[in-house]
């Protein structure tokens, strides 16, 4: 592929960014005015400064930057002993002789609820860059065929469109109400190699490139108790790409159910009137189907969805994956979504608030907070408690939260208090209020004071659907 004109070797990174966001825009357009279009010459992209550069922007402002993979450097390091450009020129050169080759991820189990663990593969620094840069070239290629019902690690994209998206057909005039909540057995785990690859050369078909997302893929994984082992299905989770790769194997699932709406959507009406109407939401492995008709209906549909993730190799975990209806209510993403009647009315809405796993969760957060040393000022603990509450209030501001942030608001004010009165045993409630609390009863220290969550107001979240644009989609 034509890069362009001669480009200086590591432009500033402000140019850096122009170039790539112009260089997308072209892939995308490209990709999205001709779905047939495969492209065979992209992997000098991969190599090129301006993209190396803003991969390496994109790593080293993620918080994962203080992790170290199996060769101990952390991108501080990188920075200060190496340095970013003999860094950045070394991965070039590497990538131009076909010398790269991928170390294996470092895994790490992470807790889950239940007391399930979680694998995660951090990969090493430089792995990281040359997927960062691969992302930058494929994903807004791939953009332009995943459809609108996909909203997990997608730019632009959030949790809420997903939620949205269940309450606005949920609701009337649509009135789906049968639900199947979808729950794919270790995702990242399971994805066939072979059949990702498949889907990769629909569009990719530059060799290059194919070879070295395949490394990747291949790298393996290496534990401190097992050792080395080799990965022969799966990506592994935590890596940068993996999340794009991920989507591309369960766009399968997308698609299955896309043709077979084009299908009924092609019968005459009176066809129609005897199929069921549905209609899927996904965030990335967590999807809900939506049906208007008769649990027999959902039931086969889920078959048709175990089928059509067979083909990736893929699994329904079969005491996870249900069938409810709308009254009966489902969790989706830490959100309740339920039918129910209104205080004081006849009428029913979808209504949706936060789950009470994760106010569990939450609330599991302040209390270990709360445990802390008391030998410690109050500004600390309120520092590392403001974050949690006011990351979790706005993420549950567009639904009905009012009465779970005044929940939260009494739990954590008696947590806080609780952990005063155990700092100073011999104060009274007179002497506590008038250091902490200014006389009043909401504690504070100094110019910090515990974030209230009663004061959070909730909003409507508008469904945005397929009206989302893309970030490539205008030319600049």
């Amino acid at each position: 592929m034509n890069t362009g004109g001669p480009q200086p070797q590591w432009p500033l990174p402000y140019w850096a960014e122009l170039r790539v966001q112009k260089i997308q825009t072209k892939l995308h357009r490209w990709a999205s005015d001709d779905p047939g279009r495969q492209f065979h010459d992209v992997f000098n992209l991969v190599c090129d400064p301006a993209f190396l550069l803003v991969a390496w922007q994109r790593v080293r402002g993620n918080r994962g930057a203080r992790s170290a993979g199996v060769d101990g450097a952390t991108a501080f390091f990188i920075e200060t002993r190496r340095g970013v450009e003999p860094f950045l020129a070394e991965i070039r050169e590497d990538l131009k002789t076909r010398q790269f080759r991928p170390l294996p991820v470092r895994e790490r189990m992470i807790p889950k609820a239940g007391g399930k663990l979680r694998r995660l593969g951090i990969a090493t620094v430089r792995d990281r860059v040359v997927q960062a840069a691969l992302k930058l070239v494929l994903e807004p290629v791939f953009e332009a065929d995943f459809l609108p019902c996909s909203y997990g690690f997608r730019p632009k994209r959030r949790a809420h469109d997903a939620v949205a998206e269940i309450r606005t057909f949920a609701s009337p005039p649509h009135g789906y109400e049968w639900v199947l909540e979808g729950d794919i057995t270790a995702c990242f785990d399971e994805i066939d190699h072979a059949a990702l690859m498949g889907l990769v050369r629909r569009r990719i078909t530059d060799r290059r490139v194919l070879a070295l997302v395949k490394a990747f893929l291949k790298a393996g994984i290496f534990s401190k108790k097992t050792g080395l082992r080799e990965s022969h299905a799966g990506a592994p989770q935590g890596g940068i790409l993996s999340p794009l790769l991920s989507n591309i194997a369960l766009s399968e699932l997308d698609e299955h159910f896309d043709r077979k709406a084009r299908h009924r959507r092609s019968l005459p009406r009176s066809q129609q009137r005897a199929l069921p109407v549905f209609r899927l939401s996904r965030y990335a492995d967590d999807w809900v189907l939506l049906v208007k008709g008769e649990r027999a209906d959902v039931e086969a549909m889920r078959e048709e969805a175990a089928a059509a993730l067979a083909t990736v190799g893929l699994r329904l975990s079969q005491a996870k994956t249900l069938i409810t209806h709308i009254d009966e209510g489902l969790d989706f993403l830490g959100w309740r979504i339920q039918r129910h009647r209104k205080p004081g009315t006849d009428k029913r809405y979808v209504y949706t608030y936060p789950s009470k796993k994760a106010v569990k969760a939450v609330t599991g957060k302040v209390r270990t907070l709360s445990r802390l040393n008391r030998n410690q000022p109050l500004e600390v603990l309120l520092h590392n408690l403001n974050p949690v509450l006011r990351g979790w209030c706005a993420y549950f501001q567009p639904g009905v939260s009012s009465a779970t942030y005044a929940y939260l608001r009494g739990f954590t004010w008696r947590r806080v208090m609780g952990w005063l009165r155990r700092k100073h045993p011999r104060m009274t409630w007179k002497q506590l209020r008038r250091r902490y609390c200014h006389g009043g009863w909401w504690p504070s220290d100094g110019e910090v004071a515990l974030f209230n969550p009663a004061r959070m107001r909730t909003t409507r979240y508008r469904y945005r659907g397929a009206a989302i644009p893309a970030p490539w989609a205008s030319t600049t």
